[in-house]
């Protein structure tokens, strides 16, 4: 790996706020965090068969961090989510399916994340390269108007077929049609562990009323929290959610349950406190938390790149799952950016809060 950066340096006058940081209502010592043994840790005790333990090893034993028990995964299905001369006219190679697989490779992912087309038109060439998560479901963008559901776009078998070690899907959680998305993915990712892949779940919330005149709680810190709490239930062996923005969605919504107390108990405004309320919600841990990367903006893409793996690695997640950050670039300018997230997770000091 090539990447040279200083991630103090980057962070600049909020370096501290971010490294120095310990967290003190959910503590460290109650976490399952991530290392080279996790898998043996959570796994070989669980109702995974052993084909599953195969298939999550290949996963975090690939790549520039395999071993580590962090994941660096390039997930790129925004052609459907977003529209493709949206997602790709800042880079039109990427109309090609090939060049996708080629950055992760390049970057040195642990895996690539993407449609049955992408991954499907290339599974004899790359499958035994790189490991293939396949996204099995979309929300597509030509439906008018737009509504919140994920649609099956293929079989699991298909996946599996095509040498995928594991199947993503997302769950729009808060939508009109959640329930039914939710009973589609548990019984998709029941079969998926039949056929010996691992599962991966996209926990967004969708629902015009999270967002009011005040503030967007679609990422709040308790209901991203709750969705992956969710997310785990279904058995999901590791958990895709947005970083969290900010908290008390459940007060400020005035739905669902809470209390003040339990704010106060489980975290501060601190965003290392808000992302470790996600992984405690991930079975404290032992389920993998990655963060997306979100959207690219350009010139401060790097800096926010580094400032979400420094959060989630600090709190005490998996990994960062970054897409257009990456592939809306001159392929070079991506690669180096998904080498310098991961250089953060095997920068021995940057430890957990």
């Amino acid at each position: 790996m090539k990447t040279d950066i200083n991630i103090t340096e980057l962070l600049g006058e909020k370096a501290d706020f971010y490294l120095e940081h310990v967290c003190e209502k959910i503590t460290k010592d109650e976490l399952q965090t991530p290392s080279r043994t996790s898998l043996d840790k959570v796994f070989t005790q669980s109702n995974r068969n052993p084909q599953v333990l195969r298939s999550l090893s290949q996963l975090y034993n690939h790549g520039n961090l395999g071993g580590t028990g962090y994941l660096s995964i390039l997930p790129v299905d925004q052609g459907i989510e977003h529209s493709a001369a949206f997602s790709f006219y800042k880079n039109p190679d990427y109309f090609d399916p090939e060049n996708i697989i080629k950055l992760a490779m390049e970057a040195g992912c642990n895996g690539v994340a993407s449609t049955f087309g992408v991954l499907g038109l290339n599974a004899r060439k790359y499958a035994h390269k790189i490991p293939f998560i396949v996204k099995i479901n979309h929300n597509e963008l030509l439906t008018y108007p737009n509504k919140y559901d994920q649609t099956l776009f293929g079989k699991v078998k298909s996946a599996w077929d095509m040498g995928a070690v594991a199947v993503g899907a997302t769950i729009y959680f808060g939508s009109e049609e959640s329930n039914r998305q939710l009973e589609e993915i548990s019984e998709a990712f029941e079969e998926a562990h039949n056929l010996g892949m691992a599962t991966i779940l996209w926990c967004y919330t969708r629902n015009e009323a999270f967002k009011t005149a005040k503030e967007d709680y679609h990422a709040a810190a308790d209901v991203t929290g709750q969705a992956n709490h969710l997310g785990v239930t279904i058995q999901a062996d590791i958990i895709k959610q947005k970083l969290p923005t900010n908290n008390f969605g459940f007060k400020e919504i005035g739905f669902g349950k809470y209390d003040d107390a339990m704010y106060d108990t489980l975290t501060t405004d601190h965003p290392i406190d808000l992302c470790r309320l996600q992984v405690a919600n991930c079975y404290m841990g032992k389920i993998g938390l990655i963060n997306s990367g979100g959207g690219s903006k350009g010139a401060s893409d790097l800096v926010e790149a580094i400032t979400t793996a420094v959060i989630n690695k600090r709190a005490g997640g998996s990994g960062l799952i970054m897409g257009r950050k990456a592939f809306q670039k001159p392929f070079g300018e991506g690669v180096k950016v998904l080498q310098s997230v991961q250089k953060v997770y095997l920068d021995s000091k940057i430890s957990i809060a």
